[in-house]
């Protein structure tokens, strides 16, 4: 991996593995689901190679971070209160902040709570989702979707871990991480991945994520499991009380917003629309929009290259 290195750190009550390389200003990379530090590895190499501290951690609950069995354990408070024991233990007053998927959302957070924290903000897929104080946000998703939507289908601890072990880990990191299928991801209840990934191949991998990425990622489920994972949109709901007083915030953080055309959050829950017609704008004043022509929703992993132009362009500015 060209020089990264990897120790734990304790931050808030938890050990957190961490991956970095380099020395300067830190860039803070926060991954996704069901991705690890490891999704980031493109990065590290490139911009710890420019003049940055990369650092790429495991979120509370992955990989070779701590994973607190309680469910209540994975708000975005605790998240929060990781990344910025991290950001001190650094010894950085602020970072460069680059995340996907939940670790955008994470990041949302983590620039709602502690925009002192952040220099500048580089979000890949979800974009800020503006709290509606009248809904909680499944009970809104299963209105939009129903009780087949994935996050809906995430919900009940234990019922989504059992169908993942019947179909084996590495089936489900596959199903997932190779997912092109635009629009809202729906799967019936039963066996997991039906009508999730219907184009996954079971003899080939995509050029960009090799077979030792994915034996990677499936040594580290087995030994740590899914639950922790989950955990984070069984407290979606809950994030959805806990962040009342934020309710009409604007994010004063510069960002900029980086998504495939082809990405399942982009395609589905109005997002084109937020993201096209001035909502973004208007709750997240200092925005760049980009879209990237024919990349589906692992973007980082996709077009690796393109994302680290897109990085390093954008925070070389401050």
């Amino acid at each position: 991996m060209e020089g990264i290195e990897h120790r734990t750190v304790e931050v808030n009550g938890i050990k957190m593995h961490i991956a970095e390389k380099g020395e300067g200003p830190v860039v803070l990379f926060l991954h996704g689901f069901p991705e690890l530090w490891h999704c980031w590895h493109n990065q590290i190499v490139a911009l710890g190679s420019l003049g940055y501290h990369a650092v790429a951690p495991d979120l509370r609950g992955y990989g070779d971070t701590d994973a607190p069995p309680s469910i209540d354990s994975y708000t975005c408070f605790h998240i929060v209160a990781d990344l910025v024991a991290l950001i001190d233990s650094l010894g950085a007053e602020q970072v460069f902040l680059v995340a996907h998927d939940w670790g955008a959302i994470i990041g949302w957070y983590l620039c709602m709570f502690r925009p002192d924290k952040v220099k500048a903000y580089v979000c890949l897929s979800v974009p800020f989702i503006r709290r509606n104080p009248n809904v909680r946000t499944v009970d809104g998703m299963r209105a939009m979707y129903g009780e087949d939507y994935y996050i809906c289908r995430f919900q009940k601890p234990g019922e989504m871990e059992a169908q993942m072990a019947q179909v084996g880990t590495e089936y489900v990191l596959k199903n997932i991480l190779t997912i092109r299928k635009p629009g809202p991801p729906i799967f019936p209840k039963g066996e997991f991945g039906t009508g999730l990934n219907p184009n996954m191949s079971d003899d080939t991998l995509p050029s960009w994520l090799t077979d030792d990425d994915l034996a990677y990622y499936v040594s580290k489920y087995e030994k740590s499991g899914f639950t922790g994972p989950l955990n984070y949109y069984r407290n979606m709901n809950l994030n959805w009380e806990l962040t009342a007083p934020w309710t009409g915030v604007q994010i004063q953080v510069a960002v900029k917003y980086i998504t495939g055309e082809l990405d399942m959050v982009y395609t589905s829950l109005g997002m084109k629309e937020y993201v096209h017609s001035g909502g973004f704008k208007q709750d997240v004043p200092n925005l760049q929009v980009v879209v990237q022509k024919g990349v589906a929703h692992f973007n980082n992993l996709e077009a690796a290259e393109e994302i680290n132009n897109h990085i390093y362009d954008f925070i070389n500015k401050f």
